[in-house]
């Protein structure tokens, strides 16, 4: 067996571990950092264009971040999070292709408009209310709203306006589309520049134990040449998707206790035919229907994948037993032991409606999808849309209480105790305010070690609104969101 030392290990190759592995040399290139993944390359799984909707998460399309309670009152805190999350992944990139001639943004983000759209008097006074809630933050200057179907005409050329129904819609024109997969591979070709940092894929973690001196055993598969290696690291960040709820598990740290993972499988309609791709360019977030997962709201989205446009409609949301695309249908059964089944009981047994749902669209037809599309566009032709499978989801069951769990849609970070290791569970909008959390993680695990006045410089340099109120501060919300805008492309 071989054994070697490493600093910091990350473990997955997706946008999360690679934004990880990036800030941490641009804040200390004496860093050495060493990442593992277990495919032949990297960004294969979730941060796949194909797996994802590419949507630039930032709260001005997507009603689910905006809940209405029993009093018929719009929260908007989710919204504003995100978005505030956002412009600091927005900021790191900008300044990554100012510092870097080879980081090409155009290769990863188009400035892409974001409409939400309803139907029925119900739901276009809800989405009045969000408009105007959302409209007294600085964050969401520029978001307009109408119920006129001529305007809606104009944004939205393939939407149906001609029926009775009523439908209204807002739009933000500075919305984004985003190819998580090339963006991570623009930051590998700048991490690969530096010698303190590398990359081994076909490698599987088989173990994760901690040492009497608080340093991490690593025992590593080479899938290659079928060897085993001991990696002794100080700091371990574990990124790896739906296998992080295993890798978990395997460090058998006291908080990853009770957690556990709730699969779900997304297929989407795809389009390439140019005449529809040059009339829609925009994504159109819907309102998930009843009993369905918020993952699963239906939006008609225009992505650009490798410079070339195509339609997506979806996602189709069903039941998996799989953690992964590449995993196996033994997943969730492996990931269940005596910590987490009471969560798990109660988390299936309080969410039937949902397993329901989704069992039940696991049988729903290819013809079944396509009625579905001609909700939003009416005049959908089978033959010019293909089903294609994305990725999974695996979304956090979680302890609450003493032996009971709860499900949670949305991301979150385990740590061990002594911040030695933290593994970023969940789903939407992660990649999205991937920059966000990874400067959490580092904040948390590793500015201890950090001189304060070098973090201090690099922050404001990389990501000037981390950890502010942009609304309290309007000049810097002014300066950083122009700058962004400028050096990624958008259309000011």
């Amino acid at each position: 067996m071989v054994n070697v030392k490493k600093d910091i290990v990350c473990i997955g190759g997706g946008i999360m571990s690679i934004t990880l592995a990036k800030l941490l040399q641009e804040i200390d290139p004496s860093r050495n950092i060493t990442l593992y993944e277990k495919l032949a390359s990297c960004a294969q799984e979730s941060t796949q264009s194909i797996n994802n909707a590419g949507t630039g998460h930032a709260g001005y399309c997507e009603l689910n971040y905006t809940p209405i309670n029993s009093h018929q009152n719009v929260s908007i805190h989710r919204a504003l999070k995100i978005n505030r999350e956002f412009e600091v992944s927005l900021q790191f990139w900008s300044f990554l292709a100012k510092k870097y001639q080879n980081f090409k943004s155009k290769s990863f983000i188009t400035q892409v408009p974001h409409i939400s759209l309803v139907r029925g008097e119900k739901n276009i006074s809800f989405l009045k209310k969000r408009y105007e809630a959302l409209s007294k933050s600085i964050l969401f200057q520029g978001l307009q709203f109408s119920c006129d179907k001529e305007t809606i005409k104009k944004w939205a050329p393939l939407i149906d306006v001609a029926s009775k129904d009523e439908i209204a819609m807002t739009k933000y024109e500075f919305g984004s589309d985003l190819n998580f997969e090339s963006l991570s591979h623009q930051m590998l070709k700048i991490l690969y520049t530096n010698k303190n940092f590398s990359i081994h894929t076909l490698h599987e973690i088989k173990s994760i134990s901690q040492k009497n001196d608080k340093t991490w055993n690593i025992k590593i598969y080479n899938i290659k040449t079928k060897e085993l290696i001991l990696v002794n690291a100080k700091f371990i960040f574990i990124g790896a998707g739906g296998a992080t709820i295993h890798l978990l598990q395997k460090s058998n740290i006291k908080n990853q206790k009770g957690y556990a993972g709730f699969p779900v499988n997304g297929e989407w309609l795809i389009c390439k035919n140019p005449s529809l791709t040059k009339k829609h360019f925009s994504k159109i977030y819907g309102l998930a229907g009843p009993k369905a997962p918020p993952m699963s709201a239906p939006h008609l989205d225009l992505r650009i994948i490798n410079g070339k446009k195509q339609l997506m409609f979806g996602p189709f949301a069903s039941f998996t037993f799989k953690f992964l695309k590449t995993g196996s249908y033994l997943d969730l059964v492996k990931s269940i032991n005596i910590r987490n089944i009471f969560p798990i009981l109660q988390v299936f047994l309080s969410n039937l409606n949902l397993l329901s749902y989704l069992i039940k669209q696991s049988t729903n037809s290819y013809e079944d999808k396509i009625n579905m599309l001609r909700e939003f566009f009416p005049l959908a032709i089978k033959k010019d849309w293909q089903l294609v499978s994305a990725g999974k989801r695996v979304q956090i069951i979680k302890p609450y209480k003493k032996i009971g769990g709860k499900l949670e849609f949305g991301t979150e970070i385990v740590w061990s105790d002594d911040a030695s290791l933290a593994a970023l569970l969940g789903a939407s909008p992660g990649a999205s305010t991937s920059v966000y959390s990874m400067l959490t993680v580092i904040e948390k695990s590793l500015k201890g070690k950090i001189n304060p006045k070098i973090w201090k410089n690099k922050i404001e340099k990389m990501a000037p609104s981390y950890k502010q109120d942009l609304d309290k501060k309007p000049t810097l919300f002014t300066k950083a969101r122009l700058s962004t805008y400028k050096t990624l492309g958008f259309r000011i």
